[in-house]
């Protein structure tokens, strides 16, 4: 089965480095610019999409064509007292410093818990495989959030990185495979490559 991990593109707090999770953004017409730019695939039937505005929009102008299919876990982290700030609004916050600390591992007070939104995400995708597979689906196309791709491959990725060192921008994306007849035993994603351009060819 072959994979393709989307980000969705710039909103107005990506272009201020805030902490954009359960924020409903929509894009911003600089992001749509982006997006446009970065080429589409019309050939896509299908995209699993998050329920977020900025992911919806991603993926409608990216995959035209596509049936949307809307999957609530696929959203971004929740931030809790966090979410709309960012990294410089909070130089003086303890409870900040003490959750980046934790490699933000820990729970954002009212909100998620990295190891928490981790297990959302990986739990979701991997349901999500088990159902294509099932219908014998050959392509799984998904358009969420950084925090949902960095998720996936640092679970699934066969080479191992740190959580961080798989970083997506605005409107790019991973490509991966998976082998459907091993996924029940030794769930891997293999051959993950990072693109910026999409196309049908790509």
């Amino acid at each position: 089965m072959n994979v393709l991990l989307m980000r969705h593109g710039k909103t107005a707090g990506n272009l201020l480095r805030r902490y954009i999770g359960r924020t409903d953004e929509p894009l911003c017409p600089e992001g749509v610019e982006h997006v446009i730019a970065t080429g589409t695939d019309p050939t896509v039937k299908r995209v699993y999409v998050s329920p977020m505005r900025r992911a919806v929009e991603t993926a409608t102008i990216k995959f035209p064509n596509a049936q949307q299919i809307v999957i609530n876990d696929l959203r971004e982290m929740d931030f809790g007292d966090f979410e709309g700030l960012s990294a410089d609004d909070m130089v003086e916050n303890a409870a900040y410093r003490a959750w980046v600390e934790s490699e933000c591992h820990d729970e954002c007070p009212n909100g998620e818990s990295g190891a928490g939104f981790i297990e959302r995400i990986c739990h979701c995708f991997d349901e999500l495989v088990r159902a294509c597979i099932a219908r014998g689906e050959k392509d799984l196309v998904i358009v969420a959030h950084g925090g949902t791709i960095m998720s996936i491959l640092w679970k699934y990725a066969e080479e191992r990185r740190n959580f961080y060192e798989w970083p997506v921008g605005n409107a790019c994306f991973y490509r991966a495979a998976l082998d459907e007849a091993t996924w029940f035993e030794h769930p891997a994603l293999y051959d993950v490559t990072y693109h910026e351009v999409l196309s049908a060819n790509s």
